[in-house]
């Protein structure tokens, strides 16, 4: 939707003057939601190729080669795919071109604060997501047990 007042048009985040083209910034409570939804599928791209098992066989030989190879380059490059710490900022980086959010700033300060924003948080939400995932899985084999007890108790009483 465009409104028109004295000639100057105005839309939902721009400002067109005399052909001028100004760019309004986003307000701050936008950009921390944005800055929290964009970290939420980094977060899963990192967390796919570094810890899942659908990832483990490209992932096993890069440990090797990472541990094996002769030129710094090589084993530095590797090493970036088990990783999930380095492995973020380059995913960051990709969602930074694709999406060119900026935080703070609208130049090049706006993305640099956003690209460690962005892996500032993805990161925090790994951490979350595999402390949770390990409370789950003390969880699981703590039911287990107790089944497993339950099970000899009857058994015993049989």
């Amino acid at each position: 939707m465009i409104l028109s007042f004295f000639g100057i048009n105005f839309s939902a985040n721009l400002l067109i003057l005399n052909h001028f083209k100004i760019k309004i910034m986003m307000p701050l409570y936008s950009q921390i939601i944005y800055l929290f939804l964009i970290a939420i599928p980094i977060s899963c791209v990192v967390w796919t190729v570094t810890q899942e098992e659908i990832f483990r066989e490209p992932r096993e030989y890069c440990q090797k080669v990472c541990g094996s190879a002769q030129s710094i380059v090589k084993r530095k490059f590797f090493y970036l795919f088990t990783c999930e710490y380095c492995f973020s900022h380059y995913i960051s980086f990709i969602f930074l071109v694709i999406t060119q959010y900026k935080l703070l700033y609208e130049d090049w300060r706006g993305y640099l604060l956003a690209f460690f924003a962005l892996v500032w948080i993805a990161n925090w939400n790994m951490s979350l997501f595999g402390y949770l995932r390990q409370n789950l899985k003390v969880e699981k084999i703590e039911a287990k047990l107790k089944d497993i007890d339950l099970k000899d108790v009857q058994s015993e009483k049989q």
